[in-house]
Protein backbone atom coordinates (compact mmCIF):
# COMPACT_ATOMS: atom_id res chain seq x y z
CA UNK A 1 0.00 0.00 0.00
CA UNK A 2 1.45 3.39 -0.97
CA UNK A 3 1.11 6.60 1.05
CA UNK A 4 -1.88 7.92 -0.87
CA UNK A 5 -3.72 4.62 -0.50
CA UNK A 6 -2.83 4.56 3.20
CA UNK A 7 -4.38 7.97 3.75
CA UNK A 8 -7.49 7.38 1.63
CA UNK A 9 -8.12 4.10 3.42
CA UNK A 10 -7.69 5.85 6.75
CA UNK A 11 -10.30 8.45 5.84
CA UNK A 12 -12.76 5.83 4.67
CA UNK A 13 -12.84 3.67 7.76
CA UNK A 14 -14.38 4.30 11.16
CA UNK A 15 -12.71 6.31 13.88
CA UNK A 16 -11.66 3.26 15.84
CA UNK A 17 -9.54 2.02 12.93
CA UNK A 18 -8.18 5.33 11.62
CA UNK A 19 -4.37 5.32 11.90
CA UNK A 20 -4.37 8.58 13.82
CA UNK A 21 -6.97 7.31 16.30
CA UNK A 22 -5.69 3.76 16.69
CA UNK A 23 -4.41 4.82 20.07
CA UNK A 24 -8.03 4.82 21.27
CA UNK A 25 -8.11 1.03 21.10
CA UNK A 26 -4.43 0.30 21.68
CA UNK A 27 -3.78 0.02 25.40
CA UNK A 28 -7.32 1.20 26.17
CA UNK A 29 -7.35 -0.67 29.44
CA UNK A 30 -4.06 0.89 30.48
CA UNK A 31 -5.46 4.32 29.69
CA UNK A 32 -8.50 3.77 31.81
CA UNK A 33 -6.35 2.86 34.78
CA UNK A 34 -3.73 5.55 34.30
CA UNK A 35 -5.83 8.52 33.20
CA UNK A 36 -9.53 7.78 32.66
CA UNK A 37 -10.42 11.35 31.71
CA UNK A 38 -7.83 11.37 28.89
CA UNK A 39 -10.08 9.27 26.62
CA UNK A 40 -13.49 10.30 25.25
CA UNK A 41 -16.37 7.88 25.08
CA UNK A 42 -16.32 5.64 21.98
CA UNK A 43 -19.45 7.34 20.62
CA UNK A 44 -17.74 10.74 20.77
CA UNK A 45 -14.69 9.38 19.00
CA UNK A 46 -16.74 7.93 16.16
CA UNK A 47 -18.81 11.07 15.75
CA UNK A 48 -15.86 13.44 15.75
CA UNK A 49 -13.80 11.36 13.37
CA UNK A 50 -16.72 10.76 11.03
CA UNK A 51 -17.30 14.50 10.84
CA UNK A 52 -13.62 15.01 10.13
CA UNK A 53 -13.59 12.39 7.38
CA UNK A 54 -16.35 14.26 5.54
CA UNK A 55 -14.37 17.50 5.54
CA UNK A 56 -12.68 17.16 2.19
CA UNK A 57 -12.94 20.60 0.60
CA UNK A 58 -10.64 23.50 1.38
CA UNK A 59 -11.93 26.85 2.58
CA UNK A 60 -12.94 29.08 -0.32
CA UNK A 61 -10.09 31.36 -1.44
CA UNK A 62 -10.16 34.67 0.39
CA UNK A 63 -11.54 37.45 -1.78
CA UNK A 64 -10.23 40.86 -0.86
CA UNK A 65 -11.03 44.00 -2.81
CA UNK A 66 -7.64 45.30 -3.78
CA UNK A 67 -6.04 47.55 -6.36
CA UNK A 68 -4.58 45.57 -9.22
CA UNK A 69 -0.80 45.53 -9.60
CA UNK A 70 1.18 45.08 -12.78
CA UNK A 71 3.11 41.84 -13.13
CA UNK A 72 5.61 43.55 -15.44
CA UNK A 73 9.07 43.91 -13.89
CA UNK A 74 10.44 47.47 -13.95
CA UNK A 75 14.15 47.17 -14.74
CA UNK A 76 14.71 50.92 -14.21
CA UNK A 77 13.67 51.05 -10.56
CA UNK A 78 16.82 50.14 -8.60
CA UNK A 79 19.58 51.36 -6.34
CA UNK A 80 23.29 50.51 -6.59
CA UNK A 81 24.68 49.08 -3.37
CA UNK A 82 27.86 47.50 -2.05
CA UNK A 83 28.55 45.31 0.98
CA UNK A 84 31.78 43.83 2.30
CA UNK A 85 32.36 40.08 2.44
CA UNK A 86 35.69 38.90 3.84
CA UNK A 87 37.23 42.26 2.96
CA UNK A 88 36.00 42.21 -0.64
CA UNK A 89 33.32 44.44 -2.14
CA UNK A 90 30.14 42.75 -3.34
CA UNK A 91 28.42 45.23 -5.65
CA UNK A 92 24.84 44.70 -6.76
CA UNK A 93 21.67 46.40 -7.90
CA UNK A 94 18.66 46.21 -5.60
CA UNK A 95 15.08 46.17 -6.87
CA UNK A 96 12.88 46.47 -3.79
CA UNK A 97 9.14 46.40 -3.11
CA UNK A 98 8.35 44.36 -6.21
CA UNK A 99 4.74 43.21 -5.81
CA UNK A 100 4.63 39.74 -7.31
CA UNK A 101 0.86 39.16 -7.42
CA UNK A 102 -1.72 41.22 -9.30
CA UNK A 103 -4.30 41.11 -6.49
CA UNK A 104 -2.36 40.76 -3.23
CA UNK A 105 -4.26 40.03 -0.03
CA UNK A 106 -1.39 41.80 1.76
CA UNK A 107 0.89 44.02 -0.30
CA UNK A 108 3.68 43.96 2.30
CA UNK A 109 3.61 40.17 2.47
CA UNK A 110 3.40 39.61 -1.27
CA UNK A 111 6.33 41.75 -2.35
CA UNK A 112 9.92 40.74 -3.00
CA UNK A 113 13.35 42.24 -3.38
CA UNK A 114 15.56 41.20 -6.28
CA UNK A 115 19.34 41.63 -6.11
CA UNK A 116 21.59 41.27 -9.16
CA UNK A 117 25.41 41.30 -9.17
CA UNK A 118 26.70 44.54 -10.75
CA UNK A 119 29.10 42.58 -12.96
CA UNK A 120 26.21 41.39 -15.11
CA UNK A 121 25.55 44.94 -16.24
CA UNK A 122 29.02 45.19 -17.74
CA UNK A 123 29.74 43.88 -21.21
CA UNK A 124 30.93 40.28 -20.95
CA UNK A 125 30.67 40.37 -17.14
CA UNK A 126 30.98 37.06 -15.32
CA UNK A 127 31.00 35.93 -11.69
CA UNK A 128 32.12 32.45 -10.60
CA UNK A 129 31.82 31.23 -14.18
CA UNK A 130 28.24 32.47 -14.54
CA UNK A 131 26.95 35.08 -16.97
CA UNK A 132 23.82 37.20 -16.84
CA UNK A 133 22.10 34.50 -18.88
CA UNK A 134 23.26 31.47 -16.88
CA UNK A 135 23.23 32.87 -13.32
CA UNK A 136 21.13 30.68 -10.99
CA UNK A 137 18.39 32.35 -8.97
CA UNK A 138 18.61 31.90 -5.20
CA UNK A 139 15.15 32.05 -3.56
CA UNK A 140 15.49 32.25 0.25
CA UNK A 141 12.51 32.57 2.57
CA UNK A 142 12.50 34.11 6.02
CA UNK A 143 9.75 31.95 7.52
CA UNK A 144 10.02 30.65 11.10
CA UNK A 145 7.25 29.29 13.31
CA UNK A 146 4.90 29.63 10.34
CA UNK A 147 4.97 33.37 11.00
CA UNK A 148 5.10 35.91 8.12
CA UNK A 149 8.38 35.61 6.24
CA UNK A 150 10.34 38.79 5.69
CA UNK A 151 12.50 39.36 2.62
CA UNK A 152 15.99 37.98 3.24
CA UNK A 153 18.07 41.04 2.35
CA UNK A 154 21.82 40.62 1.85
CA UNK A 155 23.62 41.21 5.14
CA UNK A 156 27.23 41.05 6.27
CA UNK A 157 26.14 40.21 9.82
CA UNK A 158 23.48 37.58 10.39
CA UNK A 159 22.59 36.02 13.73
CA UNK A 160 22.19 32.40 12.65
CA UNK A 161 25.22 32.09 10.35
CA UNK A 162 27.48 34.18 12.57
CA UNK A 163 28.67 36.14 9.54
CA UNK A 164 27.37 37.04 6.12
CA UNK A 165 23.94 35.65 5.39
CA UNK A 166 23.07 33.32 2.53
CA UNK A 167 21.79 36.14 0.32
CA UNK A 168 25.08 38.04 0.41
CA UNK A 169 27.13 34.89 -0.11
CA UNK A 170 24.89 33.98 -3.05
CA UNK A 171 25.54 37.37 -4.66
CA UNK A 172 29.28 36.93 -4.18
CA UNK A 173 29.01 33.58 -5.97
CA UNK A 174 27.24 35.12 -8.96
CA UNK A 175 23.66 34.16 -8.09
CA UNK A 176 20.71 36.46 -8.62
CA UNK A 177 18.85 36.69 -5.30
CA UNK A 178 15.05 36.90 -5.34
CA UNK A 179 13.91 37.28 -1.74
CA UNK A 180 10.12 37.25 -1.35
CA UNK A 181 8.17 38.18 1.73
CA UNK A 182 5.33 35.70 2.26
CA UNK A 183 2.19 35.63 4.34
CA UNK A 184 2.16 33.78 7.65
CA UNK A 185 -0.33 32.66 10.24
CA UNK A 186 -0.65 36.13 11.84
CA UNK A 187 -0.90 38.12 8.60
CA UNK A 188 -3.93 40.40 8.50
CA UNK A 189 -5.22 41.36 5.07
CA UNK A 190 -5.05 44.90 3.81
CA UNK A 191 -8.77 45.17 4.49
CA UNK A 192 -7.94 45.00 8.21
CA UNK A 193 -10.67 42.44 8.77
CA UNK A 194 -9.41 38.97 7.93
CA UNK A 195 -6.47 36.71 8.69
CA UNK A 196 -5.18 35.88 5.22
CA UNK A 197 -2.03 33.89 5.99
CA UNK A 198 -3.38 30.54 7.16
CA UNK A 199 -2.44 27.31 5.37
CA UNK A 200 -1.59 27.06 2.54
CA UNK A 201 -1.09 30.83 1.96
CA UNK A 202 2.68 30.83 2.56
CA UNK A 203 3.19 28.21 -0.16
CA UNK A 204 0.80 29.97 -2.51
CA UNK A 205 2.95 33.10 -2.16
CA UNK A 206 6.23 31.23 -2.67
CA UNK A 207 4.78 29.71 -5.83
CA UNK A 208 3.52 33.11 -6.98
CA UNK A 209 7.04 34.53 -6.57
CA UNK A 210 8.43 31.78 -8.82
CA UNK A 211 5.71 32.45 -11.37
CA UNK A 212 6.51 36.18 -11.32
CA UNK A 213 10.16 35.47 -12.09
CA UNK A 214 9.21 33.19 -14.98
CA UNK A 215 6.71 35.75 -16.26
CA UNK A 216 9.55 38.28 -16.41
CA UNK A 217 12.32 36.00 -17.64
CA UNK A 218 12.90 38.28 -20.67
CA UNK A 219 12.67 41.49 -18.61
CA UNK A 220 15.02 40.54 -15.77
CA UNK A 221 18.52 41.89 -16.47
CA UNK A 222 19.98 38.56 -15.30
CA UNK A 223 18.98 35.17 -13.97
CA UNK A 224 18.17 31.74 -15.37
CA UNK A 225 14.59 30.91 -14.41
CA UNK A 226 15.30 27.23 -15.07
CA UNK A 227 17.85 27.27 -12.22
CA UNK A 228 15.74 28.48 -9.27
CA UNK A 229 16.96 27.17 -5.90
CA UNK A 230 14.89 27.61 -2.73
CA UNK A 231 16.27 27.79 0.81
CA UNK A 232 14.65 27.88 4.25
CA UNK A 233 15.02 26.86 7.90
CA UNK A 234 12.52 25.28 10.32
CA UNK A 235 9.02 26.12 9.07
CA UNK A 236 10.90 27.85 6.26
CA UNK A 237 12.64 24.54 5.59
CA UNK A 238 9.21 22.95 5.32
CA UNK A 239 8.19 25.71 2.92
CA UNK A 240 11.28 25.11 0.78
CA UNK A 241 10.49 21.39 0.71
CA UNK A 242 6.86 22.07 -0.20
CA UNK A 243 7.87 24.32 -3.07
CA UNK A 244 10.27 21.66 -4.34
CA UNK A 245 7.74 18.84 -4.05
CA UNK A 246 4.59 20.48 -5.45
CA UNK A 247 5.76 22.05 -8.72
CA UNK A 248 2.85 22.84 -11.05
CA UNK A 249 0.33 20.98 -8.92
CA UNK A 250 -3.20 22.07 -9.79
CA UNK A 251 -4.27 21.74 -6.16
CA UNK A 252 -3.21 25.34 -5.48
CA UNK A 253 -4.69 26.89 -8.62
CA UNK A 254 -7.75 28.47 -6.97
CA UNK A 255 -5.64 30.30 -4.40
CA UNK A 256 -3.09 31.36 -7.01
CA UNK A 257 -5.87 32.82 -9.17
CA UNK A 258 -7.36 34.59 -6.15
CA UNK A 259 -4.15 36.58 -5.57
CA UNK A 260 -3.54 37.14 -9.27
CA UNK A 261 -0.42 35.02 -9.69
CA UNK A 262 1.12 34.93 -13.16
CA UNK A 263 0.01 32.09 -15.42
CA UNK A 264 3.41 30.37 -15.45
CA UNK A 265 5.14 27.23 -14.17
CA UNK A 266 6.10 27.14 -10.49
CA UNK A 267 8.48 24.16 -10.42
CA UNK A 268 12.07 24.77 -9.31
CA UNK A 269 15.49 23.28 -9.98
CA UNK A 270 16.56 22.50 -6.41
CA UNK A 271 15.38 22.76 -2.80
CA UNK A 272 17.54 23.34 0.25
CA UNK A 273 15.80 22.55 3.55
CA UNK A 274 17.30 22.99 7.01
CA UNK A 275 15.52 21.20 9.88
CA UNK A 276 12.14 21.22 8.09
CA UNK A 277 9.11 21.17 10.40
CA UNK A 278 7.04 19.14 7.97
CA UNK A 279 4.87 16.02 7.53
CA UNK A 280 2.78 17.62 10.26
CA UNK A 281 -0.02 15.05 10.29
CA UNK A 282 2.53 12.36 11.26
CA UNK A 283 5.08 14.47 13.11
CA UNK A 284 3.59 13.74 16.54
CA UNK A 285 4.00 10.00 15.97
CA UNK A 286 7.59 10.45 14.80
CA UNK A 287 8.42 12.67 17.76
CA UNK A 288 7.19 10.14 20.31
CA UNK A 289 8.90 7.27 18.49
CA UNK A 290 12.13 9.15 19.13
CA UNK A 291 11.53 10.77 22.54
CA UNK A 292 9.11 8.42 24.30
CA UNK A 293 10.44 7.72 27.80
CA UNK A 294 11.98 11.17 28.16
CA UNK A 295 9.39 12.82 30.37
CA UNK A 296 10.70 16.36 30.84
CA UNK A 297 10.16 19.08 28.22
CA UNK A 298 12.03 22.35 27.74
CA UNK A 299 9.30 24.30 25.98
CA UNK A 300 6.69 25.48 28.41
CA UNK A 301 6.72 29.17 29.24
CA UNK A 302 5.16 30.93 26.26
CA UNK A 303 2.29 29.21 24.48
CA UNK A 304 1.86 30.23 20.85
CA UNK A 305 -1.86 30.93 21.25
CA UNK A 306 -4.54 31.98 21.92
CA UNK A 307 -4.00 35.11 19.88
CA UNK A 308 -5.80 38.26 20.90
CA UNK A 309 -8.92 39.04 18.90
CA UNK A 310 -8.29 40.73 15.58
CA UNK A 311 -8.65 44.50 15.48
CA UNK A 312 -8.87 46.54 12.31
CA UNK A 313 -5.40 47.38 11.07
CA UNK A 314 -3.63 45.05 13.49
CA UNK A 315 -0.44 43.54 12.11
CA UNK A 316 0.65 40.95 12.88
CA UNK A 317 -1.08 40.45 16.25
CA UNK A 318 -0.11 39.59 19.81
CA UNK A 319 -0.08 36.77 22.30
CA UNK A 320 -1.85 36.76 25.65
CA UNK A 321 0.67 35.28 28.13
CA UNK A 322 -0.80 35.38 31.62
CA UNK A 323 -1.75 39.01 32.18
CA UNK A 324 0.81 40.28 29.68
CA UNK A 325 0.28 41.15 26.04
CA UNK A 326 3.31 40.17 23.95
CA UNK A 327 3.60 41.67 20.44
CA UNK A 328 4.46 39.21 17.69
CA UNK A 329 7.29 41.06 16.03
CA UNK A 330 10.34 39.91 14.06
CA UNK A 331 12.00 37.46 16.41
CA UNK A 332 11.19 34.84 19.01
CA UNK A 333 8.97 35.60 21.97
CA UNK A 334 11.23 35.30 25.01
CA UNK A 335 9.61 34.26 28.27
CA UNK A 336 10.45 32.31 31.38
CA UNK A 337 13.96 31.50 32.60
CA UNK A 338 15.69 32.38 29.35
CA UNK A 339 15.44 31.38 25.73
CA UNK A 340 18.08 29.66 23.65
CA UNK A 341 19.96 32.19 21.55
CA UNK A 342 20.73 30.07 18.51
CA UNK A 343 17.19 29.40 17.34
CA UNK A 344 15.71 30.76 14.10
CA UNK A 345 13.59 33.90 14.17
CA UNK A 346 10.04 33.19 15.34
CA UNK A 347 10.84 29.61 16.35
CA UNK A 348 8.91 28.56 19.47
CA UNK A 349 10.64 29.30 22.75
CA UNK A 350 13.13 26.98 24.44
CA UNK A 351 13.65 27.44 28.17
CA UNK A 352 16.67 26.65 30.28
CA UNK A 353 14.72 24.47 32.73
CA UNK A 354 12.48 21.48 32.11
CA UNK A 355 8.97 20.65 33.29
CA UNK A 356 7.63 17.14 33.91
CA UNK A 357 5.02 15.92 31.45
CA UNK A 358 1.58 15.19 32.87
CA UNK A 359 0.15 11.70 33.05
CA UNK A 360 -2.15 12.47 30.11
CA UNK A 361 0.84 13.59 28.06
CA UNK A 362 2.72 10.40 28.90
CA UNK A 363 -0.28 8.31 27.85
CA UNK A 364 -0.43 10.24 24.58
CA UNK A 365 3.30 9.65 24.07
CA UNK A 366 2.85 5.87 24.42
CA UNK A 367 -0.09 5.84 22.02
CA UNK A 368 1.57 8.01 19.38
CA UNK A 369 4.75 5.95 19.45
CA UNK A 370 2.66 2.83 18.85
CA UNK A 371 1.10 4.40 15.73
CA UNK A 372 4.35 5.29 13.98
CA UNK A 373 5.35 1.82 12.65
CA UNK A 374 2.19 1.52 10.55
CA UNK A 375 2.91 4.87 8.92
CA UNK A 376 6.55 4.05 8.18
CA UNK A 377 5.62 0.65 6.79
CA UNK A 378 2.93 2.17 4.55
CA UNK A 379 5.60 4.15 2.69
CA UNK A 380 7.41 1.11 1.30
CA UNK A 381 10.81 2.79 1.55
CA UNK A 382 14.22 1.30 0.79
CA UNK A 383 17.80 2.35 1.45
CA UNK A 384 20.39 2.89 -1.30
CA UNK A 385 21.16 -0.84 -1.30
CA UNK A 386 17.53 -1.70 -1.94
CA UNK A 387 16.80 -3.03 1.55
CA UNK A 388 13.28 -2.45 2.89
CA UNK A 389 13.09 0.04 5.75
CA UNK A 390 10.38 -0.97 8.20
CA UNK A 391 9.52 -0.93 11.88
CA UNK A 392 8.22 -3.68 14.11
CA UNK A 393 5.38 -3.02 16.54
CA UNK A 394 7.85 -2.20 19.31
CA UNK A 395 9.48 0.52 17.19
CA UNK A 396 12.62 -1.40 16.32
CA UNK A 397 13.59 -2.59 12.88
CA UNK A 398 15.54 -1.64 9.78
CA UNK A 399 14.25 1.95 9.71
CA UNK A 400 15.51 2.42 13.27
CA UNK A 401 18.84 0.99 12.15
CA UNK A 402 18.89 3.52 9.30
CA UNK A 403 18.35 6.41 11.74
CA UNK A 404 21.17 5.01 13.87
CA UNK A 405 23.43 5.03 10.82
CA UNK A 406 22.72 8.71 10.18
CA UNK A 407 23.67 9.63 13.75
CA UNK A 408 26.68 7.32 13.59
CA UNK A 409 27.94 9.04 10.44
CA UNK A 410 27.54 12.41 12.14
CA UNK A 411 29.46 11.27 15.22
CA UNK A 412 32.15 9.70 13.05
CA UNK A 413 32.72 13.04 11.32
CA UNK A 414 33.25 14.63 14.74
CA UNK A 415 35.67 11.88 15.77
CA UNK A 416 37.60 12.27 12.52
CA UNK A 417 37.85 16.00 13.23
CA UNK A 418 39.51 15.26 16.58
CA UNK A 419 36.57 15.68 18.98
CA UNK A 420 36.49 13.63 22.16
CA UNK A 421 33.15 11.79 22.33
CA UNK A 422 34.13 9.29 25.00
CA UNK A 423 31.67 10.76 27.53
CA UNK A 424 28.64 10.05 25.34
CA UNK A 425 26.99 6.88 26.63
CA UNK A 426 24.73 6.57 23.58
CA UNK A 427 27.68 5.88 21.30
CA UNK A 428 29.69 2.66 21.14
CA UNK A 429 33.17 3.59 19.90
CA UNK A 430 35.95 1.10 19.21
CA UNK A 431 39.38 2.00 17.83
CA UNK A 432 38.20 5.40 16.67
CA UNK A 433 35.13 4.02 14.89
CA UNK A 434 31.47 4.47 15.84
CA UNK A 435 30.10 0.93 16.05
CA UNK A 436 26.61 1.44 17.45
CA UNK A 437 24.02 4.03 18.55
CA UNK A 438 21.53 3.62 21.40
CA UNK A 439 18.51 5.71 20.37
CA UNK A 440 16.90 5.70 23.82
CA UNK A 441 20.07 7.04 25.42
CA UNK A 442 20.47 9.49 22.54
CA UNK A 443 16.99 10.91 23.29
CA UNK A 444 17.89 11.36 26.96
CA UNK A 445 21.14 13.11 25.96
CA UNK A 446 19.49 15.40 23.42
CA UNK A 447 16.57 16.07 25.83
CA UNK A 448 12.95 16.55 24.88
CA UNK A 449 11.88 20.01 23.71
CA UNK A 450 8.13 19.51 23.34
CA UNK A 451 5.61 17.69 25.53
CA UNK A 452 3.26 15.22 23.84
CA UNK A 453 1.68 15.85 21.45
CA UNK A 454 4.49 17.98 20.11
CA UNK A 455 2.59 19.65 17.27
CA UNK A 456 -1.17 19.10 17.34
CA UNK A 457 -1.80 20.12 20.94
CA UNK A 458 -4.98 18.91 22.59
CA UNK A 459 -5.81 22.53 23.49
CA UNK A 460 -4.80 23.80 20.02
CA UNK A 461 -2.05 25.99 21.47
CA UNK A 462 0.80 25.29 19.05
CA UNK A 463 2.06 27.39 16.16
CA UNK A 464 0.92 24.61 13.84
CA UNK A 465 -2.62 24.68 15.25
CA UNK A 466 -2.64 28.41 14.52
CA UNK A 467 -1.23 27.83 11.03
CA UNK A 468 -4.21 25.58 10.29
CA UNK A 469 -6.60 28.12 11.82
CA UNK A 470 -9.57 29.87 10.28
CA UNK A 471 -9.70 33.31 8.69
CA UNK A 472 -11.24 34.63 11.91
CA UNK A 473 -8.17 33.28 13.74
CA UNK A 474 -9.59 30.21 15.46
CA UNK A 475 -6.88 27.51 15.75
CA UNK A 476 -7.77 24.03 14.50
CA UNK A 477 -6.56 20.48 14.81
CA UNK A 478 -4.90 18.67 11.92
CA UNK A 479 -4.96 15.09 13.25
CA UNK A 480 -7.91 13.00 14.34
CA UNK A 481 -5.80 11.79 17.27
CA UNK A 482 -5.79 15.22 18.92
CA UNK A 483 -9.27 16.26 17.80
CA UNK A 484 -10.81 13.30 19.65
CA UNK A 485 -8.92 14.24 22.81
CA UNK A 486 -9.80 17.94 22.84
CA UNK A 487 -12.16 18.51 25.79
CA UNK A 488 -13.44 21.85 24.55
CA UNK A 489 -16.85 21.76 22.91
CA UNK A 490 -16.83 22.91 19.32
CA UNK A 491 -13.18 22.08 18.59
CA UNK A 492 -12.74 21.57 14.87
CA UNK A 493 -10.24 20.15 12.43
CA UNK A 494 -8.69 21.74 9.37
CA UNK A 495 -9.93 20.50 6.03
CA UNK A 496 -8.20 17.50 4.53
CA UNK A 497 -7.25 19.60 1.49
CA UNK A 498 -5.37 22.08 3.65
CA UNK A 499 -3.66 19.39 5.72
CA UNK A 500 -2.54 17.42 2.68
CA UNK A 501 -1.42 20.52 0.77
CA UNK A 502 0.99 21.32 3.60
CA UNK A 503 2.72 17.93 3.39
CA UNK A 504 5.28 17.34 0.62
CA UNK A 505 5.05 13.57 1.12
CA UNK A 506 1.69 13.45 -0.65
CA UNK A 507 3.00 14.99 -3.87
CA UNK A 508 6.18 13.01 -4.54
CA UNK A 509 5.30 10.51 -7.22
CA UNK A 510 2.14 12.22 -8.49
CA UNK A 511 2.09 12.22 -12.28
CA UNK A 512 0.85 15.79 -12.64
CA UNK A 513 3.49 17.27 -10.33
CA UNK A 514 7.01 18.39 -11.26
CA UNK A 515 9.27 17.63 -8.29
CA UNK A 516 12.60 19.46 -8.06
CA UNK A 517 15.35 17.14 -9.34
CA UNK A 518 17.91 18.16 -6.67
CA UNK A 519 17.61 18.25 -2.86
CA UNK A 520 19.85 19.15 0.06
CA UNK A 521 18.35 18.39 3.48
CA UNK A 522 20.03 19.00 6.84
CA UNK A 523 18.88 18.21 10.40
CA UNK A 524 21.32 18.89 13.24
CA UNK A 525 22.45 15.97 15.37
CA UNK A 526 21.05 17.68 18.47
CA UNK A 527 17.90 19.10 16.88
CA UNK A 528 14.77 18.03 18.74
CA UNK A 529 12.22 20.51 17.40
CA UNK A 530 11.08 17.56 15.32
CA UNK A 531 12.31 13.99 15.09
CA UNK A 532 15.16 13.16 12.70
CA UNK A 533 12.73 10.59 11.32
CA UNK A 534 10.68 13.35 9.65
CA UNK A 535 13.36 14.74 7.28
CA UNK A 536 14.76 11.21 6.90
CA UNK A 537 11.43 9.94 5.55
CA UNK A 538 11.26 12.88 3.16
CA UNK A 539 14.80 12.26 1.94
CA UNK A 540 14.19 8.52 1.53
CA UNK A 541 10.95 8.99 -0.38
CA UNK A 542 12.65 11.43 -2.75
CA UNK A 543 15.65 9.13 -3.14
CA UNK A 544 13.46 6.09 -3.82
CA UNK A 545 11.57 8.13 -6.43
CA UNK A 546 14.77 8.77 -8.36
CA UNK A 547 15.69 12.29 -7.24
CA UNK A 548 19.17 13.50 -6.34
CA UNK A 549 19.28 13.83 -2.53
CA UNK A 550 22.07 15.00 -0.22
CA UNK A 551 20.89 14.27 3.35
CA UNK A 552 22.92 14.53 6.55
CA UNK A 553 22.74 15.31 10.27
CA UNK A 554 25.63 17.70 11.03
CA UNK A 555 27.35 17.15 14.36
CA UNK A 556 27.03 19.87 16.98
CA UNK A 557 24.06 21.54 15.31
CA UNK A 558 20.66 22.07 16.86
CA UNK A 559 17.63 23.73 15.34
CA UNK A 560 19.34 26.10 12.96
CA UNK A 561 20.19 26.70 9.33
CA UNK A 562 22.59 28.36 6.88
CA UNK A 563 25.51 27.35 9.11
CA UNK A 564 27.50 25.75 6.27
CA UNK A 565 27.21 28.29 3.47
CA UNK A 566 30.50 27.32 1.81
CA UNK A 567 29.34 23.71 1.49
CA UNK A 568 25.84 24.77 0.51
CA UNK A 569 27.00 26.84 -2.46
CA UNK A 570 29.60 24.26 -3.46
CA UNK A 571 26.71 21.84 -3.76
CA UNK A 572 24.57 24.36 -5.65
CA UNK A 573 27.43 25.20 -8.03
CA UNK A 574 27.98 21.51 -8.66
CA UNK A 575 24.42 20.77 -9.74
CA UNK A 576 24.02 24.01 -11.74
CA UNK A 577 27.28 23.74 -13.66
CA UNK A 578 26.78 20.04 -14.31
CA UNK A 579 23.33 20.78 -15.74
CA UNK A 580 24.72 23.63 -17.88
CA UNK A 581 27.43 21.33 -19.22
CA UNK A 582 24.88 18.67 -20.15
CA UNK A 583 22.74 21.31 -21.86
CA UNK A 584 25.66 22.34 -24.07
Amino acid sequence: MNLKQYVLTALAVSALTMPWTLGVTQAAAADAAAQPEAEPAPQAVSSAAATTAKTVKADAPIKVKQAKYSLKFDAKNYTKETLKLEGQDVAFRAYRDVVYTAKPASVASESMSIFIPEAYFQKGGTVNGYTAKTAPIFLPNGVGGYMPGESKEPSASERMSGGANASLVALSKGYVVAAPAVRGRTTVGDDGKTYVGKAPALLVDYKAAVRYLRHNRHRLPAGNTDRIISDGTSAGGALSALLGATGNSKEYDAELRAVGAANERDDIFAAMAYCPITDLDHADMAYEWMFNGVNEAYQHSAPMSPLLPLKAGSMPGALKVGDAVVPLGPGPVVQGDSAAADRPDNAPVEDSSAVEMTQAERVASDQLKALFPDYVNSLGLKDRQGRALTLDEDGTGSFADYIKSVYAASAQSALDAGEDLSALDWLTIENGMVKDVDLAKYAAWATRLKAAPAFDKFDRSSAENDEFGTTDNTPRHFTGFSLTRDKEAGATMATWDDVSRMNPMYFIGQQDVTVAPHWRIRHGAKDRDTSLAVPALLALKLQDSGYDVDFASPWGKGHAGDYDLAELFDWADGICKAADTRKK
